[in-house]
């Protein structure tokens, strides 16, 4: 019996934390002993872990990351490891490189920015794995490069890189500790090798798998709206996050609200932004227009009780809500950006837009007045499917 070990940044309500779990089920029964370690020890999704995998966090929160008692949780949870393990001026020292590297490049990631600190400054395991996989970009990547013994390594890239904030200062090359990477899609791949163009011969791709029957089946539980609302409904489904472009949904939503369209714009999500967002929603008059509904534990029925599915992503991986719109027959307006531009073919099961308020209310506005048109394309969404996902002999083969 081997013995494999999974490593994420945190169990928190996200489609990387999905797509995770969904591997970890298909793991089931392997005969292999499977665990996990979670770097921030803190995510809601935890209570959905399979009974056979084994946690190696002695003391681990559900408490949400996203929320305001959740992010003062995880930045305990940094300062401790600040102090863990030594080695306190090196830390400091490599914060003010990162940082000063993130400052030229314009743009000041706080989360990327801690990721070493939490990766150097965690538990440390004696255990040699058979095999060791960093699910996500940034401390689990790091702490499986440089804080885990194993006899083979894999790494998941699920992020436009560059975009995403990460810098070859803040890497320090963990990635030629690595046997195998993988990337959750093609374009994925192509900008991560824009970076590391040595590491191509390593680099291929493994798409996320997603259960579509347990989707559908989840889309026809109770729940959805309860507003009793009966004009057009539109849909978002994502972390409250600069990366998402809520922003730019707002605006295009007042858009639509002056040129006289009757609906409602609903956001399934937390996260650090919501607090600007809402006061962009209040000073834009769109209070009942644009709602920000939270983080709910089965968002899929509002999905097939909506009108359009709208993602309106500056940037992205291999998006995993759009695949489950596309799942369950939505039609869709997503921007036309990384990840996005894989998943849609554009006119046929979806609707690409720019990147911008008018664009995105443009191509809204297109689906509202075209009743025969959005039906069709959300039929062509729902009959698409995804790519075949790995059975549990596969994987094991991949991981070990």
């Amino acid at each position: 019996m081997k013995k494999l070990l999974f490593v994420i940044n945190t169990m928190g309500q996200a489609g990387a934390e999905t797509a995770l779990l969904e591997v970890l089920k298909k793991l089931e029964g392997c005969g292999h002993e499977v665990f996990l370690y979670v770097l921030m020890g803190q995510g809601e999704m935890m209570g959905q872990l399979p009974s056979e995998v084994r946690l190696l966090n002695r003391n681990f929160s559900t408490m949400s990351v996203l929320s305001g008692a959740g992010r003062r949780r995880m930045a305990r949870t940094v300062c401790r490891a600040f102090f863990r393990n030594g080695g306190c001026w090196r830390k400091l020292c490599c914060l003010a490189k990162v940082f000063a590297s993130m400052a030229r490049g314009g743009r000041i990631r706080i989360s990327k920015l801690l990721w070493r600190i939490v990766s150097d400054g965690t538990v440390r395991f004696d255990t040699t794995f058979d095999g060791a996989v960093a699910w996500l970009e940034g401390g689990s990547a790091y702490y499986v490069a440089e804080h885990v013994k194993a006899v083979k390594k894999t790494a998941f890239i699920h992020i436009d890189y560059e975009n995403a904030g990460y810098t070859r200062e803040m890497d320090r090359d963990c990635w030629r500790e690595f046997d195998q990477i993988f990337a959750v899609s093609g374009e994925v791949r192509e900008h991560f090798l824009e970076f590391y163009p040595a590491y191509r011969y390593k680099t291929g791709i493994l798409y996320n798998m997603l259960d579509e029957e347990r989707i559908r089946k989840r889309a026809g539980e109770p729940g959805g709206f309860t507003d009793a609302y009966d004009g057009m409904r539109l849909v978002s489904v994502g972390r409250l996050s600069w990366q998402k472009g809520y922003d730019i949904a707002v605006e295009a939503m007042k858009l639509l609200k002056d040129s006289g369209y009757r609906l409602r714009w609903y956001v399934l999500g937390e996260g650090d932004q919501r607090g600007r967002l809402e006061k962009k929603i209040r000073a834009l008059g769109l209070k009942e227009d644009f709602i920000l509904l939270g983080a709910l534990e089965n968002p899929y029925p509002y999905y097939v009780q909506g009108d359009i599915y709208v993602h309106t992503a500056r940037f992205e991986g291999r998006s995993i809500a759009v695949q489950e719109a596309r799942i369950l027959g939505c039609a869709i307006v997503a921007t036309d950006c990384s990840g996005n531009r894989e998943e849609i073919t554009h006119g046929k099961d979806g609707i690409l837009c720019g990147l911008s308020a008018r664009a995105v209310a443009d191509a809204v506005a297109a689906l509202i007045d075209d009743d025969e048109r959005r039906m069709a394309l959300g039929r062509e969404a729902g009959k698409t499917r995804l790519p075949e996902g790995k059975r549990t002999e596969e994987l094991t083969d991949i991981f070990l």
